[in-house]
């Protein structure tokens, strides 16, 4: 298999590039050597030629010392191409896996903390999973797996993961449909070059345990297996008075990755996932009608569902990555996958008139029965050429996308009258009920998208991009039966470059939602979701090259938006919203002992226009779950040859929860009064003792046992209380 002259990092190599073994044959060497001499000695060769010895070829090998790749990212392919997110004209906030680690991370909502602007959603209308709003936008269909569509609904770890890269404003050129927040892309591990093998063991109070292997080996020069494997459970502080049952996770997860032809002209890789959860929900506390602050009449801790309950799910992910290298600067990549996501659940939601029962009577039954398969494949060829003295830099791919998605509430086996401390329901895993009404969806999406990046003057860069979708789908809603959209969506940037360490731009993009996708009332008659994103930003590199710092001012402004839960009265949100913001953001070293990961967020958020039918004392409001600023910082400092401390803090300001519907608005005597979620400060910290073989991690979250509510239901119904003190020692042992 032949090779080509490496024109950009690999991404199997990445974070591997000084690990892989220097190889130069002392032929070569000399050779190079004796190049600049050989009109002097030309003549002295011809005349010594019959003298000449031909000697053995020797071989040096040589292997670099590992380096840590800390908190600062250099490489993404979230623009479609690998490059250095220094210079996508778009804010960008990468979470490394040094990140991850020295935060004894689990769950991708544990790691989407360290992300600005970032808010939880508490599960319920049937969209339970990881879900998230950013910068005051839904992203549950802005989930992405290495540059894939990722929107199931299931709860997302990390085991897996190199890194989570987070795109912002609107991205639908790049990725087609979805929303004005940005992208969440997660990016697998893959094989690495060398021979390397980590095992994990951690424990910790309200039963935390937690073992991962990380295990790559070499097949060859080019070829490479790498496995990684998890299992985690864990307790609550919260459980239910009534019978001491408390909520809970168990899950365990297994990837394999081969990949044949590393580095080379021609390189495929090979992966499966697969993940399983087995959880006990929980759906927190209730509001006070009176304070519109959490109840407290039963405590913080008190929790509604049973042991009986039941949050369980299995995914499975095959793809195959196909690369060929035509010559530095031009490749094309093709990607299959087929996936297939079962999950069933039935959690209870707090009353906030009744307290925990020990039969779980009182808590509101909330069940589903999910099955959603996908078959995707996507194709991109990236060609660098010069024009007219013009660098040209061009992208075009092609997309489809085979969605088939089923949806619906299971069989109470139990009591059936009234919930009463006589009648309590009890359901089983994928037990549907035969009377309940079903959602389903099968569509058909094809895409085909173009972009140019032109230096078009010395430190001048101009970005355009556009994309065609076609979305072709029966829904079973009876306003969408079925849907027949084709959307174009555009990206542009200027950028300025004045240096190799400073980037300013100014960029645009927009996106758009057909919303029967991802199970939303779509409210039929009316045009799909569109959105459009300006983003004035600068981008510093320091200390050379080692701390980034990044500024963005952006306004989003978004139409027609649909009700993300199904159980609510109310289709269109609102007619047309907006979201004024400052983002600020440092990652990376100050010192060399000395590294920060840090992000602040202010949103100006509001109402512009209601929706059809709505109460007209919406306008001017702020929308749901979206806090006037959040805060986020985690930094450590090596101290002592082995010896490293970390401290983090994580700020959130209050958010509102309330119904859209006129019927259920929160006007208490003509003035706004929704539900609040407090604001809240969280701080972390943990202490590590590192060697090359082996390092011992003792962190603490929540380090001051503050009580906080981290996820708001936002039609307002209940609010979800965060961890208490958490304490967990790990040990890492590398070899």
């Amino acid at each position: 298999m032949s090779t080509i002259p490496p024109h950009e990092p690999q991404p199997q190599a990445e974070n591997a590039a000084l690990l892989r073994p220097k190889v130069l044959p002392l032929g070569a060497a000399m050779l190079i050597g004796l190049g600049a001499a050989q009109p002097a000695l030309a003549q002295s060769a011809e005349s010594g030629a019959a003298d000449a010895q031909v000697l053995p070829t020797v071989t040096v090998t040589d292997e670099a010392p590992a380096e840590t790749e800390g908190y600062l990212k250099r490489t993404t392919r979230v623009g479609k191409t690998l490059q250095d997110p220094h210079e996508i004209p778009q804010a960008i906030t990468i979470l490394t896996q040094d990140l991850l680690e020295d935060q004894q991370v689990g769950s991708l909502r544990e790691a989407l903390r360290n992300v600005s602007g970032l808010t939880f959603n508490a599960a319920e209308g049937g969209r339970s999973g990881d879900n998230m709003m950013l910068r005051g936008f839904y992203t549950f269909g802005d989930m992405y797996l290495d540059g894939m569509r990722d929107t199931a609904q299931y709860n997302r770890e990390t085991f897996n993961l190199e890194s989570v890269e987070v795109l912002r404003g609107a991205a639908a050129m790049l990725y087609g449909r979805g929303q004005a927040g940005g992208v969440i892309n997660q990016v697998s591990k893959t094989p690495l070059p060398v021979d390397k093998y980590k095992l994990t063991g951690s424990v910790g109070t309200e039963d935390y345990r937690e073992g991962t292997a990380d295990l790559n080996k070499t097949l060859g020069e080019n070829s490479a297996l790498r496995v990684n494997l998890m299992k985690r459970v864990e307790g609550s502080w919260r459980e239910n008075p009534a019978n001491g049952d408390e909520p809970g996770i168990d899950r365990q997860g297994a990837a394999v990755s081969y990949v044949h032809g590393m580095g080379t002209r021609d390189e495929l890789l090979l992966s499966h996932y697969y993940l399983k959860t087995r959880d006990t929900p929980d759906y927190g506390v209730p509001f006070d009608s009176t304070t519109k602050r959490p109840l407290k009449r039963y405590g913080s801790s008190a929790f509604w569902g049973t042991d009986d309950t039941f949050d369980d799910s299995d995914t499975n992910i095959s793809t195959a990555t196909y690369t060929h290298r035509f010559q530095p600067g031009t490749e094309w990549r093709t990607s299959v996958r087929f996936a297939d996501y079962d999950r069933t659940y039935w959690a209870l939601a707090p009353s906030a008139a009744n307290p925990p029962a020990a039969t779980g009577w009182s808590g509101g039954s909330k069940t589903r029965n999910y099955d959603y398969q996908t078959v995707a494949l996507q194709s991109d060829l990236t060609h660098s050429l010069t024009i007219a003295g013009m660098r040209h830099e061009l992208l075009a791919g092609f997309e489809y996308l085979k969605e088939d998605g089923h949806w619906k509430a299971l069989r109470n086996l139990g009591c059936t009258g009234k919930a009463s401390p006589s009648c309590a329901p009890y359901y089983r895993p994928g037990i549907e009920d035969p009377k309940a009404i079903a959602t389903d969806f099968t569509g058909n999406s094809y895409a085909l998208l173009a972009q140019d990046t032109i230096e078009f003057l010395p430190q001048w860069k101009l970005t355009l991009g556009v994309r065609r979708d076609e979305l072709d789908a029966d829904y079973s809603h009876a306003n969408s039966p079925h849907l027949d959209f084709g959307e174009n969506s555009y990206r542009a940037g200027l950028s300025w470059l004045p240096s190799e360490n400073q980037h300013y731009y100014l960029s645009w993009s927009d996106s758009f939602s057909p919303t029967a996708d991802l199970y939303q009332l779509s409210g039929g008659e009316y045009p799909p979701e569109r959105s459009d994103v300006v983003e004035l930003g600068a981008k510093w590199m320091l200390f050379e090259g080692n701390l980034s710092l990044r500024a963005a001012l952006y306004r989003a402004t978004k139409e027609w938006e649909r009700n993300q839960d199904l159980e609510s009265t109310g289709a269109v949100l609102s007619r047309k919203r907006r979201t004024d913001g400052l983002e600020l953001e440092a990652a990376g070293r100050i010192t060399e002992r000395w590294e920060v990961f840090a992000g602040l967020s202010l949103m100006d958020a509001e109402i512009l226009k209601v929706a059809p039918g709505a109460d007209p004392r919406f306008k001017g409001e702020r929308p749901r779950n979206t806090p006037d600023y959040t805060f986020n910082l985690w930094t450590t400092y090596r101290f002592m040859p082995h010896w490293k401390a970390g401290l983090g803090a994580e700020t959130k300001g209050e958010r509102y929860g309330y119904s859209p519907s006129a019927a259920k608005g929160p006007f208490v005597n003509g003035k706004f009064s929704p539900n609040v979620a407090p604001s809240y400060t969280r701080w972390d910290a943990m202490l590590a003792y590192e060697q090359p073989s082996y390092t011992v991690r003792l962190n603490v979250r929540n380090l001051f046992d503050k009580v906080y509510y981290d996820a708001i239901y936002d039609n307002g119904g209940f609010v979800v209380p965060g961890p208490d003190r958490t304490v967990i020692l790990s040990a890492e042992f590398k070899f």
